[in-house]
């Protein structure tokens, strides 16, 4: 593929006016393919989807085709540990393999729901560490975050404006930096964290995507993490409170996305899962083109 040609379709990737209008066969056509991978997935022996709501396909239908031209955003939740960023960037890799066969730029930004905590490091200081700080405040509401400057960066970014991102410190600080990362605007935003599906956010996304995972082995990862970050012997606490609040604020959320995957599937599998989609993407867009 040439540069100029690259450029030519580079921002109409997906769903871009260039092929906006299609006939009703193909469309039907894209319907079927993506039903049967769907329905594929749910029956396969090492699945990576658990559930989907049928509204999905028809939203799928009109970005993948081109009938939508605007940017399509993604946000995932679950619980603490669950494997929402790792599902996440195997998402953001996948695509951007894809991109780069063709050439593309500006397909897919990540705008990360955690680096909207607010700034709480000179009480982390004040208090002589997190462990000391987290004993008296809590991370695992909706409040803790700014989630109202997330949702005015993701609708920016969705009228192809350039966008600074805040940066927030995990290891410990609770630091943030404001106006720190440059985002561009692409064809495909995606956010995950703990809250990206709450009241206050959710309809920022085109497509909402849950992460459920077995208790066991959630609890399990978040003690491994804990322990990275220093939490000592406030970890117990931390993990009570995180599954207390996940009850009330994250878990319902699982009746608003549209797709439910398994935190705890093999990573190959989320991008095989995703590969059959953007097979679609290949025939409809670029193949014989």
């Amino acid at each position: 593929m040439t540069d100029t040609l690259s450029r030519n379709i580079e921002f109409d990737f997906a769903f871009g006016n260039k092929y906006a209008s299609f006939p009703m066969t193909p469309l039907r056509n894209i319907e079927s393919q993506l039903i049967s991978i769907f329905e594929n997935e749910l029956t396969s022996k090492n699945r990576v989807l658990l559930h989907y709501n049928p509204a999905v396909i028809k939203k799928l239908v009109q970005f993948l085709s081109g009938s939508v031209s605007r940017s399509a955003s993604v946000g995932i939740a679950g619980e603490t540990a669950s494997g929402k960023s790792t599902i996440a960037l195997d998402i953001i890799d996948t695509i951007e393999k894809f991109a780069k066969f063709y050439h593309l730029k500006h397909v897919i930004t990540r705008v990360n729901t955690d680096d909207y905590y607010y700034d709480r490091s000179e009480e982390v200081k004040k208090a002589g560490g997190m462990a000391e700080f987290a004993k008296n405040y809590d991370f695992d509401v909706p409040e803790a975050l700014e989630l109202d400057l997330m949702c005015k960066h993701i609708n920016e970014l969705q009228k192809g404006k350039f966008v600074m991102l805040p940066k927030y410190d995990m290891s410990g600080t609770t630091k943030r930096w404001d106006n720190y990362t440059p985002a561009e605007p692409s064809k495909v935003i995606i956010s995950e964290g703990l809250f990206t599906l709450t009241d206050k956010i959710r309809n920022a996304f085109d497509f909402k995507i849950y992460v459920d995972i077995d208790r066991e082995i959630q609890k399990e990862r978040f003690f491994v993490r804990a322990k990275e970050r220093g939490l000592g012997a406030s970890s117990k606490a931390i993990y009570e409170n995180a599954s207390n609040k996940a009850e009330i604020y994250i878990r319902p959320c699982r009746e608003c996305a549209d797709i439910v995957l398994s935190g705890e599937a093999d990573r190959e599998g989320y991008k095989k899962f995703l590969n059959k989609i953007i097979a679609i993407v290949d025939q409809v867009h670029f193949k014989n083109r």
